[in-house]
């Protein structure tokens, strides 16, 4: 298993500044992960540095909160992916799958993922917040959306990624479509459950540290 290819490797702090991400770019080449996770703004700048590796683009989309407006997240979508992303996470609508309005949920991603036909679309479902059976019903949405992804967390709820998680989407999706497991990697040991269980993505700030052995500490 070549642990670098499953990784996002990932800055999505409010507070980033260039000096962060040329940090982020960095390792990311020096270490051959799979794409680096950044802020829309972000984008373009880092498309630029990549443009001659292998390293590929994602853009978070309706983070973290997932509350604002479809048009809103397929109009920041489509911007990203002419500045350069390859691959975009957009947040659900969360409180509009906790109150049951799945008909809305569903056309949320719909809406992203139909102007950006050619570039994979993860789905964040904020588990943390979710009872199991709403995560269940989420993922199950995500399925049957288009999406290509199903993603556990933005890392900026109380919790991360956990190994229930992993293992229900897994039952639901099968190999329908990848499982991305964010935020709740913190050792080795960690990283090769979530992949024994079925991830086939991980989103950390620490792929580092993860790959060379090292646990994580805090942070995303």
């Amino acid at each position: 298993m070549e642990k670098a290819k499953y990784i996002d490797h990932t800055y999505l702090k409010a507070e980033g500044k260039t000096k962060d991400i040329d940090k982020l770019v960095k390792e990311a080449i020096e270490y051959g992960f799979k794409t680096v996770c950044v802020n829309s703004s972000w984008v373009k700048y880092v498309a630029e540095k990549l443009k001659k590796t292998q390293v590929g683009v994602t853009s978070v989309v309706g983070f973290p909160l997932g509350a604002m407006t479809s048009q809103a997240k397929a109009f920041e979508a489509k911007l990203a992916i002419d500045h350069g992303a390859d691959e975009i996470d957009m947040v659900m609508n969360i409180g509009r799958l906790k109150e049951g309005q799945y008909e809305y949920v569903l056309n949320d991603i719909k809406a992203v993922k139909k102007i950006m036909p050619n570039n994979l679309l993860k789905v964040i479902i904020e588990t943390a917040l979710l009872t199991e059976k709403e995560a269940k019903k989420a993922t199950e949405i995500v399925l049957a959306s288009g999406a290509d992804f199903v993603k556990t967390s933005t890392g900026f709820s109380f919790r991360g990624a956990s190994f229930d998680d992993i293992k229900m989407m897994k039952e639901i999706v099968g190999d329908k479509i990848g499982i991305k497991a964010a935020g709740g990697v913190k050792t080795p040991d960690d990283f090769d459950k979530m992949i024994e269980l079925g991830a086939t993505r991980i989103g950390t700030s620490s792929g580092v540290k993860l790959i060379s052995g090292k646990s994580a500490g805090k942070g995303y």
